[in-house]
């Protein structure tokens, strides 16, 4: 069980839904039921546009999952997954902070979710 906060600059507030890990399927899954406006394009993992960054807010540690192969090379190609980011995440099991939302799955424990509101673009460029 899982709380999922959802922030953006094009949101009015933040937005936080309560979710079962993994039975609701990928993040964007969770979003799009929701109505959270995270941009999406292909829904594959191959163009990048629901880009988003999370970060795991209870007290059980960051929690790493599997990238898909798509991911690794989408978020490698958009710069956001270093050999060496890739390494901890497969070596370490230790998560990188940007995922697509339609490759991830809600996990079991609350987290932030946040994304800029444009196709592709990090929310670190627009605070």
């Amino acid at each position: 069980m899982a709380n999922v906060t959802f922030s953006a600059p094009t949101l009015p507030k933040d937005i936080t839904v309560y979710a079962i890990a993994g039975s609701k399927g990928t993040l964007l899954a969770l979003a799009k039921e929701k109505a959270v406006p995270i941009p999406f394009q292909c829904q594959d993992g191959e163009c990048g546009s629901c880009l988003v960054k999370i970060t795991q807010l209870d007290n059980k540690g960051p929690k790493a999952q599997a990238l898909t192969e798509r991911e690794k090379t989408t978020l490698s190609v958009n710069g956001k997954l270093s050999k060496e980011l890739l390494a901890r995440a497969e070596v370490e099991d230790f998560p990188p902070a940007y995922r697509l939302a339609c490759q991830y799955w809600v996990p079991d424990g609350d987290i932030l979710v946040e994304f800029s509101g444009e196709p592709g673009v990090e929310i670190d460029l627009r605070k």
